[in-house]
């Protein structure tokens, strides 16, 4: 969308990304459900990386999640586009959380635009309006005038006490943008005066500063309720986003995963999560099952996740002797958080002795199980190098995988 920018001053955003959800009834923070296949956050970033004019964007969440939201921002969103996006951990409230964004964004940039991470539908339009409210007006909050009959309701006997005149009654949402003097301003006062807002219009109207509303939009629903995230897919379709979207990123990823282990006595031979009688088995710290290796650092290339060893070191005493299927469990529960699906899966076991061929089967339904998936996804097969080298020698096996992840849902 192309707008006359010029006067504007440098803008900066700050996406309050904290949230844990809890009317959603679910195991993670909302920002991490799934809307149309990709997690709400990136929905959220898409959105305020349309606006050119916002030079830097400060994500601010808990720091347990702050590597996770870089590195799912990192998978969905281009990469030219990461270099305008800054991680950091968060406060214990959210005014704590956006005081720390306004601290790491630039000192240049001086229009500050504060979003929430659960409102993933604000279009380009409506950002660019009230970043033009805010530069003419200081400050500029969009928001929708309630249009419901409101009742003021005693909580004890759950009578209607009155009816309030809704005339004057507008409902807040975010962007919220002002100054960035006057918003440091009113976060100075707040903390001199012990004094919690709600949001950034709250602490402005406790600090004496004018906020300017800007008519918001009933798409730019705010994720809080398991059926928000039924009416964000449903705006989604109807308004064309979700096929614009998705056509802007990747919907497939290729991964490749390998992995060799010295065949050893007093050992088990562990393939595929399947036990194979033989005299040797495969020396590691945890049961060396170099099948499920392969596959797992497949799944986490795709992914851009690094290897097996990052995320499952070989010093670590909780993985001595681990069994690999739960491994590999854990990391396509990842795949899954990013919204992916394994399209198909291509594995080769590179070994002399013993033979593989009947226990191929039970190794690809164990695989899918994995994966939640149907074995017919999953191809193994083995075969030997003719006693040349290691493998031929007999003295390791060695297994290749390649794997195509692909988006659950495209719109």
């Amino acid at each position: 969308m192309m707008m006359d920018l010029s006067n504007l001053p440098p803008c900066g955003a700050i996406l309050a990304a904290g949230g844990i959800g809890t009317r959603m009834a679910a195991t993670r923070p909302k920002q991490f459900l799934l809307l149309a296949g990709e997690p709400v956050l990136v929905h959220t970033c898409r959105a305020l990386l349309a606006v050119e004019a916002l030079q830097e964007i400060v994500v601010v969440t808990p720091a347990k999640y702050l590597e996770e939201c870089r590195q799912l921002c990192a998978f969905y969103l281009p990469q030219e586009h990461m270099g305008r996006l800054v991680f950091i951990p968060g406060g214990l409230t959210r005014q704590g959380s956006v005081q720390a964004g306004l601290a790491r964004l630039s000192p240049a940039l001086s229009l500050i635009l504060v979003h929430d991470a659960a409102r993933p539908l604000a279009d380009t339009a409506l950002l660019y309006r009230c970043l033009q409210a805010a530069a003419e007006h200081g400050a500029a909050i969009a928001a929708l005038p309630v249009t419901d009959t409101l009742k003021d309701v005693d909580v004890t006997s759950g009578q209607i006490c009155a009816t309030i005149d809704r005339s004057r009654l507008w409902q807040a949402q975010t962007p919220q943008i002002v100054r960035r003097d006057l918003l440091q301003m009113a976060y100075d006062l707040a903390q001199t005066n012990a004094f919690q807002g709600t949001d950034e219009a709250s602490l402005l109207e406790h600090a004496g500063v004018a906020v300017q509303v800007v008519e918001g939009s009933q798409k730019n629903l705010k994720v809080t309720h398991p059926e928000d995230l039924l009416l964000a897919e449903a705006l989604l379709c109807n308004y064309g986003g979700s096929k614009s979207r998705a056509s802007k990123h990747k919907t497939m990823k290729i991964g490749h995963g390998f992995d060799a282990h010295r065949l050893v006595s007093g050992r088990k031979l562990i393939l595929g999560g399947v036990e194979i009688d033989y005299h040797l088995g495969l020396d590691g710290h945890s049961d060396a099952d170099v099948v499920s290796h392969a596959f797992t650092d497949a799944i986490l290339g795709a992914l851009g996740l690094g290897d097996i060893g990052r995320h499952f070191p070989d010093n670590d005493p909780q993985h001595k002797g681990a069994d690999s299927l739960v491994l590999l469990e854990k990391v396509f529960l990842m795949a899954e958080q990013c919204g992916m699906r394994l399209g198909n899966a291509d594995i080769t076991v590179v070994c002399q002795q013993p033979k593989l061929m009947p226990h191929l089967t039970r190794m690809r339904q164990n695989l899918a199980h994995c994966c939640r998936t149907d074995k017919e996804r999953i191809n193994i097969k083995a075969t030997t190098t003719e006693k040349m080298g290691y493998t031929g020698r007999g003295e390791g096996i060695a297994a290749h995988a390649v794997i195509l992840l692909e988006v659950v849902h495209e719109g």
